[in-house]
């Protein structure tokens, strides 16, 4: 189906409107959160960037504060529950991959995963967003493109020692975000947000992250095609 545009065909205060964004706006809240202390622990792995990653993480989190805010607009209680187990396995694996000091393996999380698919969301989330959301949206879809930036060019300045453990990264979490999608594809439909315009965004935000990095086209196929069977 072709993305839907924003029109007064969307009820936003219509119940069934806000039961779905009752679930999605507590997954932008929880991701930004998460990002948040995600920064926050990076900021201890890499003392060298510590000043960066905080200013990062005070960012993700003015951001949440901003989503909080489009949930009370509209009237409505954010599901967190809901969120925190949607962001489990990600947030798992992070945790798995800290105290290893797996670095590579945090900002393929963080810097590409779910920067990426925060910056998807939010595209695709723009046209068909209420008036006070689609500008605090905007406003947020500026910055994610700075976080992702910070992964990607430390990823290429370490390229060469950390393909393998990208490429093991990927293999273990792309498969992950299928599932994300797969769980919310309803409730984003009701907001307007169709699941394949999500994928797609995503697969070209990744994409270019991972060419950014190094990555050949060959490669970036490759990696790409772990997990689509569940899409």
């Amino acid at each position: 189906m072709p993305q839907l545009e924003a029109s007064p065909a969307i009820d936003f205060h219509n119940e069934t409107y806000k039961d779905a964004y009752s679930r999605i706006n507590a997954i932008v809240i929880e991701g930004e959160q998460e990002a948040h202390e995600n920064y926050l622990q990076l900021a201890e792995l890499l003392p060298e960037h510590k000043e960066q990653l905080i200013s990062l993480a005070k960012m993700e989190s003015r951001h949440k504060k901003g989503f909080e805010a489009c949930g009370r607009n509209l009237q409505v209680t954010p599901d967190m529950e809901f969120a925190r187990q949607f962001f489990a396995q990600l947030h798992q694996n992070f945790q798995t991959a800290l105290p290893e000091g797996k670095i590579v393996t945090c900002l393929l999380i963080q810097s590409l995963i779910i920067e990426c698919f925060a910056i998807a969301a939010y595209n695709i989330y723009i046209p068909v967003a209420d008036p006070f959301a689609r500008k605090i949206t905007e406003g947020v879809v500026k910055d994610e493109y700075s976080h992702l930036n910070f992964g990607e060019v430390w990823l290429k300045e370490h390229f060469a020692e950390s393909k393998a453990e990208l490429e093991e990264a990927n293999r273990q979490n792309l498969p992950v975000v299928w599932k994300m999608l797969n769980q919310v594809e309803t409730d984003a439909r009701v907001l307007g947000m169709e699941k394949e315009a999500l994928v797609e965004d995503f697969m070209i935000q990744y994409g270019e992250a991972l060419s950014n990095i190094g990555f050949t086209t060959r490669d970036i196929m490759r990696m790409s095609a772990y997990g689509l069977a569940a899409a």
